[in-house]
């Protein structure tokens, strides 16, 4: 993204108000939060296409790195764990999302991770959330 961290960084700390910038966002939660605001219990609600989903995630900022990371509580991605990444390149800055599913199904929990949740649905809003948020803040500069 053609824009500082320090740009970026709150667009995507601030997930309460994804809705309001994320058209693929219904809605987001704050069910719990710490005192420094650093820690977030939230449900978070999104379409996939015309699929509703949601999920509930614990939210952990690291504004000094900078990085955030979700560790997804509750709904059908439960166990993944979700790390943003801000790496400065030469005025730029690259923002990455990884995630790590793995399902504790037996028999099926890694296929179906691997082979429908993960290209079908969490890469997809991740896509389009990213996408956004590059146009938000390079339309700004």
């Amino acid at each position: 993204m053609r824009a500082p961290a320090e740009r970026i960084y709150p667009l995507a700390a601030e997930v309460e108000r994804w809705p309001e910038l994320l058209p693929h966002y219904r809605w987001v939660t704050v069910l719990e939060q710490d005192a420094s605001g650093r820690r977030k219990l939230v449900e978070m609600a999104a379409r996939r296409g015309w699929i509703p989903v949601s999920w509930q995630a614990v939210q952990q900022l690291h504004p000094e790195t900078p990085a955030i990371h979700f560790r997804h509580v509750g709904g059908i991605t439960t166990g993944m764990d979700v790390t943003w990444r801000f790496e400065p390149v030469e005025g730029a800055t690259r923002v990455t999302i990884d995630h790590r599913l793995d399902l504790a199904w037996p028999f099926i929990g890694v296929v179906v991770a691997e082979r429908v949740i993960g290209p079908h649905f969490v890469h997809h809003i991740a896509g389009l959330t990213l996408a956004r948020i590059k146009r938000l803040v390079e339309s700004a500069a």
